[in-house]
């Protein structure tokens, strides 16, 4: 089979959630399969983000910044390199689609916080998601979502998808995420901490992250309990985050606050292991790759009660009312206070995270793209599988 992929996240910077995914699928669907790839990018780049030697790279422009650059790459740019290469399927990760490919296109869906959360996004961003996004789903021969919250939120939004299939296509933690043992976890609160113990935040920090509901509640742990508890946030400023700064700045427990910007995925990794619980707050999410990454390494979780984390946590994780601080402080503070309570997360989370793996949803992946193949092209040989 040849199958062209859209990998315009993979070499764009710092690599976070669509990226993330987004790399650990691909990379397990190619090592599991014999199938030709063409990955296509909008920018040069040092070292390709996944090497093999059945993946061709191409580079495409425009580089996909603003919405018309975007269009311009989906729709005829790379429409063209793909048929010139004579795909049998194109992978759209990121939920886009060409509107002019007769290449059976499949897109998975992460989430739609753009039609709940428009302020969220600058106002050209919404106008594009807006006019375009029903358009794309409609063009594609194959849609698929990273959880049935985020499917049925398609179906809600999209009421014409009602009679689609939308196949799932979930994520899993990452490899490098596991328990660390007592020196580890004491080396990595030295660096960052002082010796406290901590909660963290993880994640690019923007108004969907909440975290201002963050902040409200640890201030009450901190007026409340006789702690040496920090907060550490990780994660790379991204857009919106005036009011944000502005309240760090006056924050009475600035000193028990640890902002690290972006953090590197091997120094991710045993930051999240040595945390005394992962707090995610998010408004609103389609999968929620960190809690189960958090879980994998032994570290509780308390997460917002959006849909999407509810189905990714199960019983393994605390959950609060988003944007209740009052309500994630009560969370923290059971945590703290009930060592059996910890215990029995830890040991859920680590059987909770073995539910899902890359591996699995490779497999479910490569069944889907072949069913998209035109019989013709199955008889005549022309797939490669």
């Amino acid at each position: 089979m040849r199958i062209a992929v859209t990998a315009i996240f993979l070499n764009s910077g710092p690599l976070e959630g669509y990226g993330h995914y987004s790399i650990e699928l691909l990379r397990e669907l190619v090592e599991q399969t014999n199938h030709q790839f063409l990955f296509l990018y909008d920018r040069p780049f040092s070292v390709p983000p996944i090497h093999h030697p059945r993946i061709t790279h191409e580079i495409i422009r425009p580089a996909t910044r603003q919405p018309l650059s975007q269009a311009i790459w989906y729709h005829f740019a790379a429409t063209r390199i793909v048929r010139q290469w004579k795909a049998d399927v194109w992978i759209q990760p990121y939920g886009f689609s060409s509107f002019f490919s007769r290449t059976p296109q499949l897109t998975i869906v992460h989430d739609l916080a753009s039609f709940h959360l428009p302020r969220a996004l600058p106002w050209y961003h919404r106008w594009h998601y807006r006019l375009f996004t029903g358009r794309a789903l409609k063009k594609v021969a194959q849609l698929a979502a990273v959880s049935n919250s985020t499917r049925e939120d398609m179906q809600g939004v999209f009421p014409f998808l009602r009679s689609r299939s939308i196949e799932l296509l979930p994520g899993a933690p990452r490899s490098g995420f596991h328990p660390l043992d007592w020196e580890e976890k004491s080396e990595i609160k030295s660096k960052y901490t002082e010796g406290s113990e901590f909660f963290l935040v993880a994640g690019s920090i923007h108004p969907r992250k909440d975290l201002m509901t963050v902040l409200k509640a640890f201030s009450l742990f901190k007026k409340w309990q006789k702690s040496s508890m920090k907060l550490v946030i990780a994660g790379r400023w991204a857009w919106q985050n005036e009011e944000l700064q502005e309240k760090i700045k006056s924050y009475k427990y600035r000193d028990e606050l640890v902002i690290t910007g972006y953090v590197q995925e091997d120094e991710l990794n045993r930051l999240t292991g040595a945390a005394y619980a992962l707090i995610y707050p998010s408004q609103w999410e389609g999968f929620g790759l960190p809690i189960l990454e958090a879980m994998q390494a032994g570290v509780p979780v308390i997460a917002s009660n959006h849909p999407a984390l509810e189905e990714t946590g199960g019983k393994a994780a605390m959950y609060f009312d988003a944007g209740e601080p009052e309500i994630l402080y009560e969370q923290c503070l059971r945590l703290y206070k009930d060592e059996s309570l910890k215990s029995r997360l830890i040991a859920e989370g680590i059987e909770r995270a073995q539910q899902f793996s890359w591996e699995k949803t490779a497999r479910e992946l490569s069944r889907i793209l072949y069913k998209l193949v035109p019989e013709e092209r199955k008889e005549s040989g022309t797939t490669n599988s």
